[in-house]
């Protein structure tokens, strides 16, 4: 085993909502200790920002580029990282001191893995000075210049999280842990703790977007319009006809990859009810591709808490005589999920321990990554 270490992982996701923290004990590998988590909304105002960061970061072509406003925008959205980590040291009475590492991911505003280039904002440097504890960021590098998508990088956490589980809990393998944010992604874990990952499709953005444009609001909370509404089989078989699905290659996704209905494609209800299929099926749909059909799915993120999203998953893996789980029903935090995966691969990138793998990003070789940046290591108080 090696060393004990106490860490902070920090995610905004694709959905742009605000910031998730997490705390962790870890050494790495097998040991996993969860302590408290929180989520710090973003206002109006710097979402707006961050999606017109998506838009001016379409013309970058190298990542440590950043036109138009994404230097300003970097550095704010780094402050409001520290910040988050402030309110949560205080919330929790930690000192510090005693956190020896933060995982920091930063905010992705360009995924392009068939030319080599991702882009995720975030002063690594500036957040080490403001927290004064060490930081490492941008995870997501050298796996793709080792060949890699880039994506997905939670399943090492999950490799982890299932052999604890497996202790505690009746889980029928192959087990599949389903995290639906912006993107939606897939971990299969094998008898043998093999990983096969990868984006398995929309997920929470298309109804996101789509209520934002005719409705105003960000998100469809607890499903509620979807609720009222109806699938329309044109509309759904349009994005599950697309070639991602059928492809022989597993790749990770842009959120710019599937685009929302048209305006005159269905009424407000219909459109969310029939978004909501989508990512339900698309899960199923690209589970096909797995070695083995899964029997259980432990599903996280955001898309957990859309009761029809959960229906709908139900209902179709059933067909395949899977059971669908709530992250929480096997006593995991399906909000920290991906900001405990930070605190833990940033552990691991200390320890020089693989964060990605062949069968989850499709890199040559298992390779760790990272960057480190060192804190002062402020001793007062928080």
């Amino acid at each position: 085993m090696g060393k004990i270490m106490t860490a902070i992982g920090l995610m905004s996701g694709t959905s742009m909502d605000g910031i998730d923290v997490a705390l962790l004990r870890t050494d790495g590998d097998r040991l996993v200790e969860r302590g408290p988590a929180a989520g710090y909304a973003y206002e109006a105002g710097f979402r707006d920002r961050l999606k017109q960061g998506l838009n001016e970061a379409k013309s970058i072509t190298n990542r440590k580029q950043r036109p138009g406003s994404l230097t300003a925008l970097e550095q704010d959205l780094t402050l409001r990282h520290a910040e988050a980590i402030e309110a949560f040291l205080k919330k929790n009475n930690i000192l510090r001191e005693n956190v020896d590492v933060v995982g920091f991911h930063g905010q992705t505003v360009l995924h392009r893995p068939d030319e080599a280039l991702t882009v995720q904002i975030g002063d690594g440097s500036l957040l080490a000075r403001e927290t004064g504890i060490d930081v490492v960021y941008d995870m997501r590098a050298n796996d793709m210049e080792h060949g890699g998508q880039g994506a997905p990088l939670i399943p090492a956490y999950h490799a982890a999280l299932a052999r604890g589980a497996a202790a505690t809990a009746a889980l029928v393998p192959p087990v599949v842990f389903v995290n639906i944010g912006g993107i939606s992604n897939l971990t299969f874990i094998g008898a043998d703790d093999g990983l096969v990952a990868y984006d398995s499709g929309p997920g929470n953005t298309l109804i996101d977007q789509w209520v934002e444009a005719h409705a105003g609001i960000p998100f469809d909370q607890g499903g509620m319009i979807a609720s009222e509404g109806a699938v329309l089989p044109d509309l759904a078989q349009r994005y599950l006809l697309n070639p991602f699905f059928s492809a022989t290659t597993r790749r990770s996704l842009d959120r710019n990859d599937f685009a929302p209905p048209q305006g005159l494609d269905a009424s407000l209800e219909d459109g969310a009810r029939t978004l909501a299929y989508v990512t339900a099926a698309a899960i199923v749909k690209s589970a096909r591709h797995l070695p083995a059909t899964p029997r259980t799915y432990i599903v996280c993120g955001g898309g957990r808490l859309n009761p029809v999203i959960m229906r709908d998953l139900a209902s179709e893996a059933k067909v395949h005589g899977a059971d669908v789980l709530a992250a929480e029903a096997v006593g995991f935090n399906g909000d920290s999920m991906e900001a405990e995966a930070w605190a833990y691969l940033a552990v691991r990138s200390l320890e020089g321990l693989p964060l990605t793998y062949p069968g989850t990003t499709g890199v040559r070789r298992p390779v760790s990554g990272g960057t480190l940046a060192r804190g002062s290591k402020r001793s007062e108080t928080a």
